[in-house]
């Protein structure tokens, strides 16, 4: 099996059923039946909010963590550059919908999104390049689905303007870019078996927890 035929499988094999099965889940069930409370909404944007912080200091530390290695520093760059703006996109999201700045100031993770994020830093520290963007094809394939999702509904059934969506506009086109990009990475440094179990791993263990995220949020902001 080639390295892209492995990614293939990987994409097919785990991270789409996560997809269906996020889609599925309570939260984006009631988001498309317009029953999904306010206060839910919030929740998710106070704790994306939270997440996209960490993963933009996470982006300038790998950028340290790989200043020897050209090619590696750029990847890094590139997708801090790309996701610098997205706590101020998901803040606006969250003020338009009743939100305060002293909530998002206030605003501490809950459980399971702590553990989601812990283990996208982790993956940035401590992993291989391949193991490190096999969270990014995870949830950048969850994030550009189920973006996509949000920005109908919010329009459609909770009256949100397109300027207040624009966090979930630029990321349902975005971050088809995104996974094709961190795909291309894990085919460029799976070269190993050792490097294939990581890889299925990582990916099996993000699908969960991204799927414990949303359900944490739902019973958290009940």
């Amino acid at each position: 099996m080639t390295s892209q035929a492995f990614v293939d499988s990987v994409t097919e094999g785990i991270i789409q059923p996560g997809v269906e099965r996020l889609m599925a889940c309570r939260y984006f069930t009631d988001l498309r039946e317009g029953t999904l409370t306010t206060r839910r909404l919030q929740g998710f944007a106070l704790q994306h909010y939270l997440l996209n912080i960490a993963i933009n200091k996470g982006f300038t530390l790998c950028m340290a963590k790989n200043a020897h290695n050209q090619e590696l520093f750029d990847l890094y760059l590139h997708a801090f550059t790309e996701e610098q703006t997205h706590p101020d996109l998901m803040k606006r999201f969250g003020l338009a919908i009743g939100l305060t700045e002293e909530d998002f100031a206030e605003a501490l993770p809950i459980f399971e999104c702590q553990a989601h994020a812990a283990a996208i830093l982790r993956g940035m520290f401590l992993g291989s390049p391949a193991e490190t963007r096999t969270s990014a094809l995870v949830n950048e394939s969850m994030v550009g689905r189920y973006a996509a999702e949000f920005d109908a509904c919010l329009a459609r059934r909770y009256g949100v303007n397109d300027h207040e969506r624009e966090f979930f506009t630029v990321h349902a086109v975005a971050d088809q870019e995104h996974t094709a990009l961190a795909a291309q990475v894990i085919a460029r440094f799976c070269t190993t078996e050792r490097d294939r179990r990581v890889v299925t791993h990582a990916a099996r263990n993000m699908v969960r927890f991204k799927l414990a995220k949303f359900e944490g949020i739902y019973d958290e902001y009940a």
